[in-house]
């Protein structure tokens, strides 16, 4: 396979052999110097895409952190609220549970009173 074209005063100067060695040593430079480069091109474009992936997993590591404290907040709100609305209406049903005795012993009292009495 030729890639590099010898022309015909440089081959007659040196002959057919040395033309194709010529173009042999050229060719295989010229593969060796394309696929060095094509080589570092990649590693560039690699560690390009390896700090862009970086830079995304920071970011989202970020925002994933905050989400979190925003949500532990307002777990934290949310708990504080119920404890206080668990405590008013345990209060209210001990307040009304007394209330109710007191209604109780009343009307059997007011029953026990009105039995023995007669």
């Amino acid at each position: 396979m030729t890639l590099i074209a010898v022309p015909e005063i440089l081959r007659e100067k040196l002959g057919r052999d040395g033309a194709e060695a010529l173009v042999g040593i050229l060719n295989d430079n010229i593969l060796a110097v394309a696929e060095e480069k094509f080589e570092n091109r990649i590693t560039i474009t690699e560690n390009k895409f390896d700090n862009r992936i970086a830079a995304t997993e920071t970011k989202f590591d970020s925002r994933i952190a905050i989400t979190e404290n925003k949500f532990d907040n307002r777990m934290a709100a949310l708990e504080e609220r119920f404890e206080r609305r668990l405590a008013e209406t345990k209060a209210e049903i001990i307040k009304w549970m007394f209330i109710f005795w007191i209604g109780q012993f009343a009307s059997i009292t007011a029953v026990l009173f009105l039995f023995f009495k007669r």
